[in-house]
């Protein structure tokens, strides 16, 4: 009795058993080494590419490494990838590409075998994530603690000098947590270039990234994919001094509250990004923030920029890590100190101007004999141009009358509706359907404070009667009339 049989790496019999025990021995002394070195060794073994395809990070490895596009590519539809054989692996996609003469028995066996190890690997890395992150959590305390020798020390030396804070929040907190883990793969070796600390701190994820000056974009595209994966909203501030780390932290949290939605990573030097300040005339405009200033300490200004980014006492606090009652103690004693009704809508406005003000230019030459200036009044000539007046029209000259007189009242009720409605002598409800109308027509976020302030000012500098909500257009009841 005779039997065929075939030869080579689909041989079913001895020979092909043996070949099969041997790209067994090779994948599991690779994966001993390194998740890198297993993608390799599979990559040989197929005679072809091999791409570990992760959705939020990309490719974590490849080999070639020209092969990582492609490899994310068949990740992402592998229907329209058909050549090549994928498994799920440890939370990613394993691709592996055969050579044409690679028996496909051989290409799905080196396939199933490289899978398994990388769940084994990500086992193990899941039974010490939970120490390891306990340890991030607390370097990242003893940064904000201003202990950054310690923590410098710990992780190699005086390269890293400089560090990028990330603050999210949101529902899927904890999963988000470990996706970030598993694609940023973390690593406190000493001398790194840069190292990338995150723990959960407080209800939300605090993410920072140490390095010499600058970074190379891969932890901001990081965390944009996964806010968008996550429904998180994500505040960033950025580069500064480690000594900073505190300011930037702080800044951080001011930021994540003007995201949304449609733009949930947002910089800290974006909020409060101005398209009034430019319009203003500069001599005048810095002499009179240096006034105003003058009695302030830059922890005052950090203070009290924070707060007014926010838009409240409590998040202020959550932000600068105090408590509601400190933060509005210390709101107190600088009210008195700048001689000004800091509940005051137009108030926190003009305050808001000061700090945002540029610094002197080199070439103004020295300041003339101090100025008296106060927060309650603008000095002449610096929202009464042209510019700044075609800037207040073109954003709220389209309201009608009972929109900006609704407006008006309730932003000098610090975006408060209930008092506002009261007011107005109108229901909660048709008031929140009236400032929806408003962010619709200004095409601005009415939730972010720095915003809110801007349209108070254009109000004022528009202004042709004193939109007093007793000259609300009604016809009877609380209904209201177009005019």
């Amino acid at each position: 009795m005779s039997s065929t049989g075939t030869t080579g790496h689909g041989a079913t019999g001895p020979r092909g058993a043996r070949h099969e025990r041997d790209a067994a021995d090779r994948l599991l002394r690779a994966a001993t080494r390194s998740g890198a070195h297993l993608i390799a060794e599979a990559a040989t073994l197929v005679q072809g590419w091999a791409v570990l395809a992760d959705p939020i990070a990309g490719a974590v490895y490849s080999t070639p490494a020209a092969a990582a596009a492609d490899g994310v590519h068949a990740a992402a539809a592998p229907r329209d990838h058909p050549h090549c054989t994928q498994r799920p692996a440890a939370g990613a996609v394993l691709v592996l590409a055969a050579a044409p003469t690679v028996p496909p028995g051989h290409a799905c066996h080196v396939a199933t075998t490289t899978a398994a190890l990388l769940e084994v690997r990500g086992q193990r890395a899941a039974e010490l994530r939970g120490e390891q992150m306990r340890l991030h959590t607390t370097l990242i305390r003893l940064l904000l603690a201003g202990h950054t020798a310690a923590v410098t020390e710990t992780l190699g030396g005086n390269r890293l000098t400089h560090v990028t804070v990330y603050r999210l929040s949101g529902i899927d907190l904890p999963t988000a947590h470990e996706v970030l883990w598993r694609a940023v793969r973390p690593s406190l070796a000493p001398y790194a270039d840069a190292v990338t600390l995150m723990g959960r701190r407080d209800g939300e994820l605090v993410v920072a990234e140490l390095h010499h000056g600058g970074d190379d974009g891969r932890i901001p595209r990081l965390v944009s994919r996964l806010s968008e994966r996550h429904h998180l909203l994500a505040g960033m501030a950025g580069p500064l001094p480690l000594a900073e780390m505190p300011t930037a932290h702080s800044d951080a949290a001011a930021a994540r509250h003007s995201a949304t939605p449609d733009r949930r990573v947002v910089p800290a030097d974006a909020v409060g990004a101005s398209r009034l300040t430019p319009l203003l005339p500069a001599a005048p405009y810095t002499r009179w923030a240096e006034s105003v200033l003058r009695p302030l300490s830059p922890a005052h200004q950090h203070l009290l920029l924070v707060w007014l980014r926010t838009g409240s006492k409590p998040r202020a606090a959550a932000a600068l890590g105090l408590s509601a009652g400190t933060v509005r103690a210390r709101i107190r004693d600088l009210s008195r100190l700048l001689g000004a009704d800091l509940e005051e809508a137009t108030v926190r406005a003009h305050l808001l101007l000061a700090l945002r003000a540029p610094a002197p230019a080199p070439g103004d030459g020295p300041p003339g004999p101090p100025v008296p200036a106060r927060l309650e009044s603008l000095p002449d000539g610096l929202l009464d141009t042209e510019a700044v007046r075609a800037w207040a029209v073109g954003l709220v000259g389209g309201l009608e009358p009972h929109l900006r007189i609704a407006l008006a009242c309730w932003l000098r009720h610090h975006a408060r509706t209930a008092p506002a409605a009261a007011e107005l002598h109108v229901h909660r409800t048709t008031l929140a359907g009236w400032l929806t109308q408003c962010a619709e027509q200004l095409a601005r976020n009415l939730a972010d404070a720095t915003v809110r302030a801007e349209i108070h000012l254009a109000l004022k500098a528009t202004r042709t009667g004193p939109d007093d909500p007793a000259a609300l257009p009604r016809r009877g009841g609380r209904t209201y009339r177009r005019l």
